[in-house]
């Protein structure tokens, strides 16, 4: 009885963080906690990410990577405050971070102020991929469809096909005008390459039906010339998809009723090569 009461004493002075085995025990129990805490995180920004498709995917995965490393440093600071031998290994490790800190932030203030921009955006997202704004730009003012969210920039497409680049600190403090017709909507963009002779009037006329037969024409936004030179033309479509999780599948059921179209009017001509009816390319 004596013995099974002086056991737990001698379990106890084993596992003391100054004594080795004490040492070893805790280093084991801080890198299991760091991995089920960096499990967790990495299971919760996949289930977001699942659950919410119009989330940024490298901007969740970069925020995922900070966390992770973020739980190491802790726990290693902590490990090193708690061994009396690696006590002034951590206060020193505390004092660095801070210093480093203080340069980084100093040498990198337009760079953090994008990556603080981008992640409050992020967060409380003011606009969402698709959608259609209006912004001031060194050029005046654009209108355009936001094509990508980054930690750093927001970028434009314009409607002349020109990408207008925002750091993101800029998109964050400007006012912008959200012009996308309806909450949970995406627009999207197909590129219609012609010949430099065919009757672009009675083309986009054809575009509209074809996109009308898919999503409905009260979705289809509009369909203008955007670009012109010697030997070819561009049509611009756009419509609004129902939503993110089928704006792929919308586009490409556009795409394949665009080629028909065009298909069914170049076999009907009267002539053939008649301008009006010349099949274009899609992108």
């Amino acid at each position: 009885m004596r013995d099974l009461q002086i056991l737990p004493k001698d379990l106890l002075s084993v596992v003391k963080p100054g004594e080795p085995i004490g040492a070893f025990f805790y280093f084991v129990l801080f890198v299991v906690i760091a991995l089920l805490l960096s499990r967790g995180l990495r299971t919760a920004v996949h289930a977001a990410v699942a659950k919410e498709s119009y989330v940024d995917r490298t901007t969740v995965n970069f925020l995922q990577q900070i966390g992770s490393a973020m739980i190491w440093v802790i726990m290693l600071i902590l490990y090193a405050h708690l061994i009396p031998e690696l006590r002034a290994m951590g206060t020193a490790l505390l004092a660095g971070a801070g210093v480093a800190s203080v340069v980084i932030g100093l040498a990198a203030q337009s760079t953090l102020g994008n990556l603080v921009a981008g992640i409050s955006m992020t967060i409380y997202r003011p606009f969402r991929l698709g959608d259609t704004l209006q912004v001031a730009a060194p050029t005046g003012t654009e209108i355009g469809t936001v094509e990508n969210i980054s930690l750093g920039y927001t970028t434009i497409r314009v409607q002349d096909g020109r990408s207008v680049v925002l750091p993101n600190s800029l998109a964050a403090s400007q006012t912008a005008i959200n012009l996308s017709p309806g909450t949970g909507r995406w627009q999207q963009m197909i590129a219609i390459r012609l010949s430099r002779d065919t009757d672009l009037e009675t083309a986009s006329k054809l575009a509209r039906e074809a996109a009308a037969q898919v999503v409905g024409e009260a979705a289809v936004t509009s369909c203008f010339l955007t670009r012109v030179d010697a030997t070819e033309a561009q049509l611009e479509l756009r419509f609004q998809a129902s939503g993110a999780t089928n704006r792929d599948t919308q586009r490409a059921a556009v795409m394949l009723a665009l080629d028909r179209k065009f298909t069914a009017a170049a076999h009907g001509a009267s002539s053939p090569g008649t301008p009006a009816t010349q099949r274009p390319t899609f992108a």
